[in-house]
């Protein structure tokens, strides 16, 4: 139990701190937290190191780049999202066919959302 505990208190000392200001966490949305927040967790849990994740975001970037994607800031967290579901579907941590299948039904309720209106999934019949 004491190399269990000792090997947890290694993986969180490796994981980033909290994007913050003088008045508390930064993050342009919600879902960035939440990004940011799954990422750790999914760390923390041992589904993969906190430098594998970096490298894997690194990649993303990187990727990115190539592409010629803008160098602005502005599409980090969706790099980092994008890094987190290559991570997650490469360790088999959730069916491929099934993430691609819901970000294909909030695409489409994005879609059908009048602009203003809270986006909302259709339940299944």
């Amino acid at each position: 139990m004491e190399t269990s505990s000792h090997a947890r208190r290694e993986r969180l000392e490796e994981l980033p701190p909290l994007p913050r200001d003088e008045e508390g966490p930064v993050f342009e949305a919600p879902w960035q937290a939440q990004a940011f927040a799954l990422a750790v967790k999914l760390s923390e849990l041992g589904h993969f190191s906190w430098k594998t994740w970096a490298r894997a975001l690194a990649d993303e970037i990187s990727a990115a780049d190539a592409r010629g994607d803008p160098d602005d800031g502005s599409r980090y967290y969706h790099h980092w999202v994008a890094a987190l579901e290559r991570l997650v579907a490469g360790r088999d941590l959730i069916d491929l066919a099934a993430m691609t299948e819901r970000k294909d039904a909030w695409a489409e309720a994005y879609r059908r959302t009048p602009h203003g209106q809270p986006v909302e999934l259709r339940r299944p019949a």
